[in-house]
């Protein structure tokens, strides 16, 4: 009796322990895979060349295909130890994306307090991408393709700050902000490819607010020749490169019992512009400076709990301005979405975006839908049915 009154001790002590340390520490494996049939109406060759229509099998026509580890560590008091590395990579070809990084989507460390907020270091998301951004369709349900002309606002979060200490602090009866500085890394000075950016928003009932700011100082360091400072253009991460960067963002929205509502706008400048990211490779665009600006309406309706229907309607306005000559390009865009979910982590969806640009000549003269190859002309429409999984 005495043994088995041991023995049945000994295992309630062992179950305790594990559920402590189970509590105390934990690293969960977590990933999205989106991918999808596309159809293209126009798609040029070459730069300037001929194009025509195009169906294609697309990876991260929502969202891009990521898996991850996400861990922390409870240290007591309120306080863990947390972390994250986040891989992107293609589903159609099985590569990494993000100019080939092992964690080019993600990769930091930090600490946080209950009670405070936290604190991380390494690469990570600007204020715009944590507090506006998911008031847009490009941030929340449209993802990828309802982004803006060049992503140049990060509503899609396509721009990431490598080297950055960032700062958000804990909920505060539904206040929260934060900000940081991403280090240039170079000895020879601190704005050759730096960065910083602040934020916040406010959440009571239904109602959401934020605005954000972002700076990047030699944004993709071509210039300075650190093109691995705060945002690279080895990986693409700099969709605008020249001599500063400024994004102004702000956003608003309301969720009903079956609906959603927001209206974002944003103004995005870019001082001596060199180049530009179009269809997911850089092309040359010298001038003086260019600015953007974008306003979006969106919604979403819960039809019944599977089936969704949303949609978002953009137009941007901008100013080019090179050695004698100017242009005021305007961009008109329209996105649907149907989406009905297999289950709690498995979705189908068919999804279109069609966008117009007048006023323009040239590069700014293409229309160009996110990470797609540009159009022949000042249209474009495309059209995916696709599937996302999550685990």
């Amino acid at each position: 009796m005495k043994r088995t009154g041991l023995m049945a001790a000994l295992a309630v002590s062992a179950a305790t322990f594990s559920g402590m340390a189970q509590a105390q520490s934990s690293v969960t494996l977590y990933g999205l895979i989106d991918v999808g049939l596309d159809y293209s109406s126009d798609e040029r060759t070459t730069a300037g060349g001929s194009g025509g229509r195009s169906f294609f099998l697309q990876s991260g026509n929502i969202n891009p295909s990521r898996w991850g580890l996400r861990g922390s560590e409870d240290l007591g008091d309120g306080l863990s130890a947390i972390f994250t590395l986040e891989n992107g990579f293609n589903v159609g070809t099985g590569q990494f994306s993000n100019g080939s990084d092992e964690f080019g989507r993600q990769a930091f460390v930090g600490l946080r307090s209950e009670r405070f907020g936290q604190v991380t270091l390494g690469r990570q998301y600007d204020a715009v991408s944590t507090f506006v951004a998911p008031m847009s369709a490009a941030g929340s349900f449209a993802g990828n393709l309802a982004s803006h002309p060049f992503d140049s606002d990060n509503m899609a979060s396509s721009t990431r700050m490598n080297n950055a200490v960032m700062l958000r602090s804990a909920d505060f009866h539904g206040f929260q902000f934060g900000g940081g500085y991403a280090f240039s890394n170079t000895a020879s000075g601190f704005r050759q490819n730096n960065a910083f950016t602040f934020g916040g928003q406010y959440v009571y009932a239904g109602l959401s607010v934020a605005a954000a700011f972002f700076q990047a100082n030699q944004p993709g360091g071509l210039a300075s020749g650190n093109t691995s400072g705060a945002l690279s253009s080895s990986d693409v991460d700099a969709p605008l490169l020249g001599q500063r960067q400024r994004i102004y963002a702000g956003g608003i929205a309301y969720a009903f019992e079956k609906a959603k509502i927001g209206f974002v706008a944003s103004r995005t400048s870019i001082d001596g512009p060199t180049e530009i990211n179009s269809g997911g490779s850089y092309a040359a665009f010298t001038g003086n400076f260019m600015t953007l600006y974008n306003y979006e309406l969106n919604g979403r309706y819960a039809l019944t709990p599977a089936l969704s229907l949303g949609g978002a309607v953009d137009y941007t306005q901008g100013h080019y301005v090179q050695p004698g000559q100017s242009q005021h390009p305007k961009w008109v865009q329209g996105t649907v979405q149907v989406d009905y979910a297999l289950s709690q982590r498995t979705d189908v969806y068919l999804e279109g975006t069609y966008q117009h640009v007048s006023s323009a000549s040239g590069l700014l003269g293409e229309a160009s839908i996110y990470h797609f190859t540009p159009s022949n002309s000042n249209r474009q429409a495309i059209v995916s049915i696709g599937m996302r999984t999550r685990f």
